[in-house]
């Protein structure tokens, strides 16, 4: 079966991010969550947080649809190693297997697509990382990561509370 992604598909997905309480939503092309490699399209607000976090099973690759992202990678201090920016200054963007990453949405309405092996794999206590807030945190150290990730550049640490 041939699959596709419209632009009536990316409205329809940024409207249920901006209805959801996470601030995401995403379309999956894979049918099954044990296919051997995922594909979807991920809507993402900016305010939704995605904490740093590492996928020890395979490596990840973003391509933004609509809008712009940050992409920030850290070492296990939690020091920014690499700072991109998806549809600005890089088009696609792969992340190692391992490697700790964290994802900003700079616009409204921003889609990206994610490509990575299968078959799904909730992420582990053990592959968040412990010097950020965790996803129940108060808004205030929540929204303060986010700001953060914002100007974030190389050399930077998160501040720790």
């Amino acid at each position: 079966m041939v699959q596709q992604i419209t632009p009536q598909q990316l409205d329809a997905l940024s409207a249920q991010a901006q209805a959801s309480p996470r601030r995401r939503a995403n379309l999956n092309l894979h049918p099954r969550l044990e296919d051997p490699i995922q594909r979807l399209a991920i809507a993402m607000e900016p305010d939704t947080y995605v904490r740093p976090h590492r996928h020890p099973h395979t490596w990840e690759l973003l391509y933004p649809l609509r809008g712009r992202f940050v992409v920030l990678h850290f070492d296990e201090a939690g020091t920014v190693t690499r700072r991109s920016v998806l549809g600005e200054d890089a088009l696609t963007l792969e992340t190692p297997a391992g490697g700790w990453h964290a994802v900003l949405s700079l616009d409204v309405g921003g889609v990206i697509f994610e490509v990575k092996h299968g078959p799904y794999q909730p992420i582990l206590d053990a592959d968040y990382v412990s010097w950020s807030p965790s996803a129940d945190a108060p808004a205030d150290a929540v929204n303060a990561t986010l700001a953060w990730y914002a100007t974030a550049q190389v050399g930077d640490t998160l501040p720790r509370d």
